[in-house]
């Protein structure tokens, strides 16, 4: 099977990356991190909107509906851009409530969060933001306004600065607004591989980060990059997150529940690992504010709680295991 990218996959990727290079650029991303009340401000709807016009929302929605008609795997593309550049916002949540038909999600014009009943920790991200939330309770999925879990909601101290975190305890289980039977396993799958990709793009991202940093950086009068346990950092973090890349590619096109999981562990190692390398090649440096490292890694920390956690990536991955050794395929 060949997974590399055909000339359409690449133009999608790098037309995504300098969307986000022009309109996200780095001093946005730490004007968030940096304003009063960092993270609790509103998303940049005019960002949303241009993302929406861009098609970042109905990727996978057909042309017939006003979608781009294309795949999984160029939604994962996507994503993985979208993590590289760390931008901030509920991307899974919106993208999936556009699949189900929530119009205004696909045009950008609204923000939809979700909320996982099933998750048990009750966690939405940019509450205070969205206009709607995917609810997925049981095997049923539904959109229904953020207003609704107001009075459920409270504000809880989120790691990442970027990422604003509610605690919804005792919503209804009817989701009103729009609903579907049955589809919550899919979308718990599709959104656990956009996550994972998110994460590989930070990965990717902290790479590069730590190469930078290894070539312009000198000490004792040469590249700190020519001192051989730099190297071997730069190089174990560079297989990490090719090693991940593959995979997460890979369960794009096959869509398998064993294969997300695996991209899931993989991915989210990935991230976080290669974060506090990179923190290790910039030194002291890296341990300051003003350093980006911490952000990569605060970001790694909270995409590795959501959706699907490293513990139930493992027990997919058993399960799986044991019914290939019942089965003896």
């Amino acid at each position: 099977m060949d997974f590399r990218l055909d000339d359409d996959q690449r133009a999608l990727r790098d037309g995504m990356r300098e969307l986000l290079e022009r309109r996200f650029p780095r001093a946005r991303l730490r004007a968030v991190a940096d304003g009063p009340g960092a993270g609790a401000g509103p998303l940049d709807r005019a960002l949303w909107r241009e993302l929406g016009t861009a098609g970042f929302f109905a990727l996978r929605l057909p042309e017939a509906a006003g979608g781009v008609g294309l795949g999984l795997p160029e939604a994962v593309l996507a994503m993985e851009e979208a993590g590289r550049a760390l931008l901030p916002g509920p991307l899974v949540a919106t993208q999936l409530a556009a699949g189900l038909g929530a119009v205004d999600a696909a045009e950008g014009a609204a923000v939809v969060t979700a909320l996982d009943r099933g998750a048990g920790d009750g966690l939405v991200e940019h509450l205070a933001s969205a206009d709607a939330v995917l609810v997925l309770n049981g095997e049923d999925a539904g959109v229904r306004p953020a207003a609704a879990l107001a009075d459920a909601a409270r504000p809880i101290r989120s790691v990442d600065p970027a990422t604003p975190l509610h605690r919804v305890d005792g919503v209804a289980a009817s989701t009103g607004g729009i609903a579907v039977g049955g589809v919550a396993a899919r979308l718990r799958r599709e959104a656990a591989l956009l996550t994972a990709a998110q994460q590989l793009g930070s990965a990717s991202r902290t790479v590069r980060m730590a190469v930078d940093h290894a070539t312009a950086r000198s000490q004792f009068g040469r590249p700190i990059g020519a001192f051989q346990a730099v190297q071997h950092l730069c190089a174990r973090m560079l297989v990490r997150a090719e090693s991940a890349r593959s995979v997460v590619y890979a369960a794009a096109v096959t869509e398998e529940a064993g294969d997300i999981a695996a991209a899931t562990l993989l991915a989210d190692e990935a991230a976080v690992r290669n974060a506090r390398d990179c923190l290790q090649v910039h030194g002291g440096m890296g341990f300051t504010w003003e350093a980006d490292v911490h952000l990569h890694l605060k970001r790694a920390w909270v995409r590795a709680e959501q959706w699907q956690t490293a513990a139930a990536a493992e027990e997919e991955l058993a399960a799986g295991l044991l019914l290939t050794g019942e089965t003896g395929l």
